[in-house]
């Protein structure tokens, strides 16, 4: 399975306690199991994501989100993009009108085999070529 950034950035944002803990069982679930897959996006925007705004207002502070970034690199495989990844995205964009940064994570997932995208950015149990999405705050509400 691939985890998109928001299950990511739930695991730490503590203003939406159900999804926290549901966010946490996925990436739990997934690293007991050993088929979690991260796209090197995923850091990317994790980072950016959790340290943006007035400090206050930020999910983690940059040190905090680099460590934790480093950890996640740690505990699961990054794929990284390459033309297929590039390519398949701007089909995806085409073909299913996903945003640019949607279609990334997807093509991803389509280009490197992995049937289960995790997500709640895309339309729950919905089939994107070979890619079926769960959001997991439906799955496991």
């Amino acid at each position: 399975m691939l985890i998109d950034t928001n299950i990511l950035i739930y695991c730490y944002d503590g203003r939406f306690p159900d999804k926290k803990r549901i966010a946490r069982h996925v990436v739990r679930e997934g690293a007991e199991r050993g088929h979690v897959r991260i796209a090197h996006q995923s850091i990317i925007e994790f980072v950016a994501a959790t340290t943006r705004g007035a400090p206050e207002n930020r999910i983690l502070d940059l040190p905090d989100a680099i460590r934790e970034a480093e950890e996640l690199m740690a505990q699961f495989p990054v794929i990284y993009p390459d033309e297929s990844v590039l390519r398949m995205a701007l089909r995806g964009t085409a073909a299913y009108g996903l945003s640019w940064f949607d279609a990334h994570i997807w093509a991803y997932a389509e280009v490197h085999g992995i049937a289960e995208l995790f997500s709640e950015d895309f339309q729950h149990g919905r089939m994107y070529g070979t890619v079926t999405v769960q959001n997991p705050f439906l799955l496991y509400a």
